[in-house]
């Protein structure tokens, strides 16, 4: 969970269906209303005054539900973040905008309540082994973290405790926020956007599913065990519950911390290269990626630091609740566009596009060629060809600059110029998480102004350590089901 340090506490966090669904009813049947009155007087402007009127109101009701939203708090703001995550494809421009402003409430729950949940959830006794910190180090949407001690041996851990009723309210606040769009003509329903909203409802379900988090931590930390860049907590099953995950506490500074900006380009790139091998591991080997991108769910332990006497700077790795599964017959053929793609096979990228539904053959030749150029552009940090990289993104030693790149501008900026946009799919659901993750490493690393190329690593996952033939995908004909 990426949280925030809390500022004001309050006695109870209320997830009561028929409160929540009267507020938001209540907001929506007003929206509405602004919205059907809008377009009544809106009717006989010319177009350019429509559109211009309608942007606005569309923007205007996009920060009233905001503002509901965050009124309620709970799993209806990790809702709204959710669907500004992962809705850029099925919300109104202004309505995603407005919704990436629905920060995690700071506001914490009592220590009263938060120990009423301890006492209930591993008992009293168990409880007394701990010496907790009623401060909490950390606030969420679905709930908070506190930092304790075991008074046997002193070990520090943390103490993730979920609201209580929170895990209860996710259907009804997520049908909720739906009535909610549609009520105030925020968007229109359809097949797609149905699909797209049983996803959100998956997600929620696992992100409050905290056993299964503890199973998915537990099998991260044992992939990861022998390398000694990473270090993923280790849980405690005997203060772990349904609604508590208790773990390690692993010390840490943020990515954009000054003490990881002051270590040495050398050490900077060292740990961007251990993110982007962390991704291709998930991506190529595993098939189980962390698709929450957020820096929150992140630390740099800086070698020699905490007296933990490391040789190397190590990637804390926290929050394993938004790890999504592939299937081979998704991940074959994203395997496969990045393979042409490195091989500058414009052919089997399309291919791969068509074969992932967001591409089809019916569009125009000269549109196909461009979005396969542009999905070609995304690995230029790891392509064998350098002579197309601006003179911005290369080092005196010839290394790839990551942040002085801007690659995902320059990308986003070449696919607008395009006539794609006229054409685009809504991709596979999970095609639209892996891209959030791509991003999201691409990032990490220009965050700590790493400088290295990636080709080496592309080629090991590609091809195995470099050499021999290219690990087999799928042919084009593969169907996607649902990871």
């Amino acid at each position: 969970m990426s949280s925030r340090r809390p500022g004001k506490s309050v006695s109870r966090i209320k997830t009561g269906s028929f409160e929540r669904r009267l507020s938001l009813t209540k907001a929506g049947l007003f929206a509405g209303t602004r919205m059907a009155s809008h377009m009544a007087t809106n009717w006989f402007s010319d177009k350019e005054t429509r559109d211009k009127r309608h942007r606005a109101m569309m923007s205007s009701q996009a920060r009233f539900l905001v503002e509901e939203l965050g009124r309620l708090k709970g799993s209806v703001v990790k809702i709204g973040q959710v669907m500004a995550l992962y809705g850029e494809h099925f919300l109104p421009e202004e309505v995603t905008e407005a919704l990436h402003t629905l920060e995690d409430q700071t506001t914490s729950l009592e220590w009263v309540a938060i120990e009423r949940v301890l006492k209930t959830e591993i008992g009293a006794e168990r409880l007394s082994e701990l010496e907790v910190d009623p401060e909490p180090i950390g606030a969420a949407s679905l709930g908070q973290v506190h930092r304790a001690i075991r008074r046997s041996d002193g070990l520090e851990l943390v103490l993730k405790v979920q609201y209580p009723g929170v895990a209860d309210a996710v259907d009804s606040d997520l049908n909720a926020v739906a009535q909610l769009l549609k009520v105030a003509r925020l968007v229109s329903f359809g097949p797609e956007f149905n699909d797209w909203l049983e996803e959100v409802r998956q997600m929620m379900h696992r992100e409050v599913d905290y056993r299964l988090e503890a199973r998915t931590t537990e099998k991260f930390r044992t992939m990861l065990d022998a390398d000694p860049r990473f270090i993923v907590p280790r849980v405690l099953q005997e203060y772990s519950t349904d609604h508590i995950i208790a773990s390690t506490y692993e010390h840490g500074h943020s990515v954009s911390s000054q003490a990881v900006r002051e270590l040495s380009l050398p050490r900077r790139s060292a740990l961007g290269r251990a993110a982007l091998e962390l991704f291709f591991r998930e991506l190529f080997d595993w098939g189980e990626i962390q698709t929450d991108p957020n820096f929150g769910n992140y630390r740099v332990r800086i070698a020699g630091e905490e007296g933990k006497g490391d040789d190397h700077d190590r990637i804390v790795l926290l929050d394993f609740g938004a790890v999504q599964s592939y299937t081979r017959q998704f991940l074959d053929p994203v395997i496969q566009m990045i393979r042409a793609s490195y091989e500058q096979d414009l052919g089997q990228v399309i291919d791969g596009g068509v074969t992932l539904r967001f591409m089809s053959r019916d569009w125009p030749d000269e549109v196909l060629d461009k979005f396969g150029s542009v999905c070609m552009s995304v690995l230029e940090p790891l392509s064998g060809d350098r002579s197309q990289w601006p003179d911005y993104a290369v080092n005196g030693q010839g290394e790839y600059r990551w942040k002085q790149s801007d690659l995902p501008s320059r990308v986003a900026k070449q696919a607008a110029r395009s006539a794609i946009s006229r054409y685009f799919r809504v991709p596979p659901k999970e095609f639209v998480f892996l891209n959030r993750k791509l991003i999201g490493v691409y990032t990490f690393i220009a965050v700590l102004h790493s400088e290295f190329n990636g080709e080496d690593l592309l080629r090991k996952y590609l091809y195995g350590d470099g050499a021999g033939e290219p690990k087999p995908v799928a042919s084009s004909t593969t169907q996607i089901t649902k990871a």
